[in-house]
């Protein structure tokens, strides 16, 4: 019966402590910080019937809709506080002739901004850099304050990946990546394929890591748990390499390799393009966690599958960021996988998902283990014009500064920090850690 009080009345504590409400006088600190935004599918400027469908290498309205969570729902209330506080919405409700008043409004100061809207949106969410992950760059988005972060996962697909391709959205996803592969072989001059892998390497490869070097990306991204689980394999001997050149040779002209063959393929491309980058000073961001779609494999989406190329010493040059810090279950690994010399994460998505206080939880575990390693990220992408990036950012920015605040609050109260180290840590996972990792200037 003791155990039983004592387990009770640890649990009431700790359910007392995840209540805490955040220190005024920090959140307005807070929201006066200047941060580094570390992952986005911000859209373009378009002229008048154009479209961007550069946002993303794989976007999921190509495929089936999953289930929302209640935070990412459009009648989540923090919606209506970004319409407020963007476009000056005078309701509280979504009437559709007040939410025509409120497109009619954004529409004006877009129409009036012109190329500065994403800058004006950016101001008011208080972010100075802004990474944005998409095919190519476009108007509005000039650096240095819109950095690049291109998608590579088209380089590990020279081979049909037909046996790969197991379930509607991969096979989907499978095709945006042979068209990008297109376009990287017409960048590199290239009419056909390299007959051999090393010519691959040469000639496709490491030439497209050196044009995104050059046009300032400050890192190159990786979907591949969308296409694939996330275990590369272990290092590879010489006879493994041997066997992955014969595979490619053999059916880059036609065919598809088995399925195990296309997977030590990729995983011998991966490890190379991982290294390239390292040489280049190029961060390698990988989505880990929760992804959208009904048959996405959430199992092979989990960050200790990448242990082998985390723990890999030829990689140790290479910095890896944990995109989505395992959003959904594998929080918790993170937190520890923080410890390796050359991994960050970021929370960007989290902050999408679910409502402050839980993330604030995740941020304060994150926070107890590795502040150094923690970084800020909106995951802001396109969407109807009521709910569009420029919305879907402030209320993502928005929690997850709260958060924060949450998190920080309660470690001040349980004694762990001194309320300066709180200001000092909101500093560094809102923009620090980024300014120092990607080499910025402050």
């Amino acid at each position: 019966m003791r155990a039983y009080v004592l387990v009770f009345c640890c649990a009431m504590v700790a359910g007392a402590s995840a209540q805490v409400a955040p220190d005024p006088s920090l959140l307005a600190e807070i929201e006066k910080i200047k941060a580094v935004d570390n992952h986005t599918h911000i859209s373009k400027v378009v002229g008048d019937g154009e479209t961007d469908r550069d946002f993303d290498a794989l976007p999921c309205d190509i495929i089936e809709g999953g289930a929302e969570t209640l935070a990412a729902r459009a009648d989540y209330p923090q919606f209506i506080e970004a319409w407020r506080a963007l476009y000056g919405y005078k309701y509280d409700d979504r009437a559709r002739e007040h939410v025509k008043e409120l497109i009619a409004a954004r529409e004006k100061v877009m129409r009036e901004q012109g190329d500065n809207f994403p800058a004006w949106v950016l101001d008011r969410l208080n972010i100075g850099y802004l990474f944005a992950n998409r095919i190519a760059m476009g108007r509005g988005l000039p650096t240095p304050r819109f950095r690049w972060v291109p998608f590579d996962d088209a380089l590990l697909s020279p081979l049909n990946p037909d046996p790969l391709a197991d379930n509607p959205d991969k096979k989907a996803f499978y095709g945006q990546e042979a068209k990008l592969l297109r376009t990287y072989l017409s960048e590199a001059h290239l009419s056909t394929l390299p007959t051999t892998l090393e010519e691959y390497i040469a000639k496709l490869v490491i030439p497209t890591l050196e044009v995104q070097k050059k046009a300032g990306a400050p890192a190159i991204k990786f979907e591949a748990a969308y296409l694939r689980p996330l275990d590369f394999g272990p290092q590879t001997n010489s006879e493994d390499e041997a066997e992955v050149r014969r595979t490619y040779s053999k059916y880059v002209q036609g065919g598809a390799p088995s399925r195990p063959e296309g997977l030590r393929v990729q995983n011998f491309l991966f490890r190379v393009i991982a290294r390239e980058a390292g040489k280049l000073g190029l961060a390698v961001h990988i989505h880990t966690g929760q992804g959208c779609g009904n048959y996405f494999d959430l199992a092979g989406a989990r960050p200790t599958n990448l242990e082998s190329i985390l723990d890999d010493p030829g990689l140790r040059q290479t910095t890896f960021v944990l995109l989505h810090g395992g959003a959904g279950p594998y929080t918790h690994e993170v937190a520890v996988l923080l410890s390796k010399p050359n991994v960050y994460a970021d929370f960007s998505e989290q902050d999408a998902l679910i409502p402050a206080r839980p993330l604030s939880a995740v941020l304060r575990e994150w926070l107890e283990w590795y502040p150094e390693k923690i970084l800020y990220g909106t995951d802001l992408a396109p969407g109807a014009p009521e709910q569009d990036w420029d919305v879907i950012g402030y209320s993502t920015n928005l929690t997850a500064r709260r958060a924060l605040a949450i998190a920080l609050t309660g470690m001040v109260n349980d004694g762990e920090i001194t309320r300066t180290r709180a200001s000092e840590l909101a500093s560094m996972v809102l923009r620090e850690n980024a300014i120092r990792l990607y080499g910025l200037k402050p």
